[in-house]
């Protein structure tokens, strides 16, 4: 362990001013890596039988200031189901109005930082290539102006550090981009579960299905 850090801590100093931006990316991509991935749990977003649930609640005690408030306040499934439960009175048509209003606010919670780790994914390979590019004019432009130059060696070993910095890009961009395109595929799935159970609500309120 004392070995790799030693090695990590050389390859930072080695390396070019520019890689600390890419540095700072890769620990806030691994910061919304984990925040996502505890977040869009199933059982924190979907709940196991909490439309059965809420149907029970209301067969019993109809629409109460309490199931809403315990509702919207479980999970973001029951933020949705709350908000046709409060419009139970209306047409099915305004039920689900209400829902899909809902739906975008959820919408909006669930893909929170999901742009930043695009971003971070879109950025890490330009910003690898920039170090990599000041490293070079760094490197030739300490090179001698007589034309005597250097020793190849030592400019070989230039080159290779300047390098580190678009070989550290990817290796940023990669994983997030992989993470983003999963949690957008897990947020819009989530999504479309949400609004079937939610659909399901309208119909068994107004009669239209068995619970």
């Amino acid at each position: 362990f004392f070995f790799l850090n030693s090695l990590l801590l050389s390859f930072f100093e080695a390396s070019f001013w520019p890689i600390w931006p890419l540095i700072l990316c890769a620990f806030i991509s691994l910061a919304i890596i984990g925040e996502r991935l505890w977040s869009l749990r199933q059982n924190v977003v979907l709940p196991k039988n909490m439309l059965v649930q809420a149907v029970q609640a209301y067969r019993q005690n109809g629409v109460t200031p309490q199931l809403l408030t315990q509702l919207a306040a479980s999970a973001p499934l029951g933020q949705i189901l709350a908000a046709g439960l409060r419009n139970e009175k209306h047409s099915p048509a305004v039920m689900k109005e209400s829902i899909e209003e809902a739906g975008h606010v959820v919408a909006i919670d669930l893909e929170r930082f999901l742009t930043t780790l695009g971003t971070i994914a879109a950025i890490s390979p330009l910003l690898g290539l920039f170090g990599t590019v000041i490293g070079m004019i760094e490197i030739f432009g300490s090179q001698s102006p007589t034309g005597g130059g250097g020793n190849p060696l030592v400019l070989a070993h230039g080159i290779s550090i300047a390098l580190y910095n678009t070989a550290f890009g990817l290796v940023v961009a990669v994983p997030s981009m992989v993470f983003y395109r999963y949690f957008r595929t897990r947020v819009d799935a989530l999504l479309v579960e949400m609004q079937m159970q939610a659909v399901k609500l309208v119909e068994i309120i107004h009669g239209e299905r068995d619970a």
